[in-house]
């Protein structure tokens, strides 16, 4: 038993939780870790799915007890909900409610003695009262709701800056892994998934954050022109498609540079129902390289194929066989690209990257009114002017319907406070609001504040963007 799930890790652990989830057809998913008098104590999976039948339970809570997957299914082993929770947890109790509206639970404990197989059955009044706590999640079919107790991560302390300190570390990584394998899902918004620490004491959470999808092929723009391509190989009866990316070199997205580095996650990236198994690595095809860290390659496959492939019970690694990479050797792309024609194109894009010297324009560095995160990621793409105060971004009442003034002596791009409210559209006004707009003005209108004075070409410029703001602006409060 001490044996299962010795490869998981808690946010590899939660992923599966979240695949019984998607199974079940749940539209929202919460993750609650509580705490109780410093303490944390426990961990919640709830979903809104369509719940577990009274006599279908004994089956969830069986080794191996397979259920019928059906086309599409995430689950594959019949052992995820307890590989899962007994790799992070001493004390696992699942409790449920189908559409019949009747309350069931299981809890399995395991102790330093214990053997076997055997489960506690829950009374029903404690399922039902679990279940009807305050989870917030839209109503759905059913209900479930996974609990753990004895979660062996935890930290054994209550001092405050230790619990705090894992809490945020770990949040950040329970983020950054399901935001990414389950990015196709998240990004076709037919799943949310929350998280959140609750207080015990009082009974109250806090900030509720929802789960933002984290696509390793996010580019904006290919790193090299003609790329993606799609390739693809066939032999014995077997077809493999590959679709072949070029990151943009020097990236600083996030989806880039992904948790363990971009280096490290070149290669290949295997999906199955729109879940991602396996995140990087060439499995034998090729060596790792840095040169060919803008190399990602997509590939959605089904169910083991016997030389082919293989996906551990974690469903965190596929496993390539011979035939995979014969298969590989014999893609090719319309245009007969192959594989080696790819990785060639992708360590040519690296070389390029590091050899192009961007000439960039030195700008004047913008002040307050624009958000930390959007001053630094401006700072980061373009060389700012030394000895020039900054340029400012700020809202004030005018005598006009004008939408922005330009003033030069303050170092203020003024904008006309009556068209504010329209703007934000409900949202609450603060000093560093509406990000968008108030980096595109910056881009357009930076230059005006350079220089003794306006050339005729700026107050031609000036005019004209008076004007069409101006129009655009009286069209949000019409």
């Amino acid at each position: 038993m001490d044996g299962l799930g010795r490869n998981h890790s808690l946010p590899t652990a939660l992923a599966d939780l979240v695949d019984n989830s998607v199974d079940a057809g749940a539209t929202d998913t919460l993750i609650r870790i509580v705490r109780n008098a410093g303490r944390l104590c426990s961990l919640y999976v709830v979903d809104n799915g369509s719940g577990i039948a009274a006599e279908a339970i004994d089956d969830a809570m069986t080794l191996g007890g397979h259920r019928k997957y059906r086309p599409g299914d995430l689950g594959r082993f019949g052992i995820g909900l307890k590989a899962a929770s007994f790799s992070q947890a001493r004390r696992l109790t699942l409790l449920s409610r189908n559409q019949r509206g009747q309350a069931v639970g299981r809890q399995w404990e395991l102790g330093p003695h214990q053997s076997g197989f055997l489960c506690g059955v829950v009374p029903e009044h404690f399922a039902a009262g679990e279940l009807a706590r305050e989870w917030n999640l839209p109503q759905g079919a059913g209900q479930t709701v996974v609990r753990w107790d004895e979660v062996t991560g935890f930290p054994a302390t209550d001092d405050p800056a230790r619990v705090e300190e894992y809490i945020s570390r770990t949040l950040v990584e329970i983020r950054q892994h399901l935001g990414l394998v389950m990015h196709r899902l998240l990004a076709a918004r037919r799943l949310k998934i929350w998280i959140e620490v609750e207080e015990a004491e009082t009974g109250e959470c806090g900030s509720r954050f929802e789960i933002s999808p984290l696509d390793p092929f996010g580019y904006m723009r290919s790193g090299k022109s003609g790329w993606p391509k799609n390739l693809v190989g066939q032999a014995d009866g077997l077809t493999l498609s590959m679709r072949c990316h070029i990151w943009p070199g020097r990236s600083q997205l996030p989806e880039f540079n992904l948790p363990g580095g971009a280096d490290s996650r070149q290669g290949l990236y295997f999906y199955r129902n729109d879940r991602l198994l396996h995140a990087g690595g060439w499995e034998g095809i090729h060596a790792g390289d840095r040169r060919l860290r803008l190399a990602r390659v997509e590939i959605d496959i089904e169910d083991d194929t016997i030389g082919l492939f293989r996906m551990n019970p974690e469903k965190s690694k596929v496993s390539a066989g011979p035939k995979f990479s014969y298969l590989c050797e014999e893609a090719r792309a319309e245009d007969s690209t192959t594989l080696a024609n790819y990785l060639q194109a992708a360590e040519t894009a690296f070389r390029d990257s590091r050899r192009r010297k961007m000439q960039r324009k030195r700008m004047i560095a913008p002040g307050r009114g624009l958000a930390p995160y959007l001053k630094k990621a401006i700072e980061r793409e373009i060389p700012i002017l030394e000895n020039e105060d900054s340029i400012d971004i700020r809202w004030t009442p005018f005598a006009n319907e004008f939408f922005f003034r330009v003033d030069r002596e303050n170092r203020t791009l003024w904008l006309n406070d009556r068209y504010r409210a329209a703007l934000l559209g409900g949202r609450r006004g603060q000093l560093n609001d509406m990000p968008v707009l108030k980096a595109l003005l910056y881009i357009l209108m930076e230059d005006l504040f350079q220089g003794e004075y306006l050339g005729p070409k700026d107050k031609d410029n000036l005019e004209i963007w008076q004007e069409l703001l101006t129009v655009a602006a009286r069209g949000e409060i019409s």
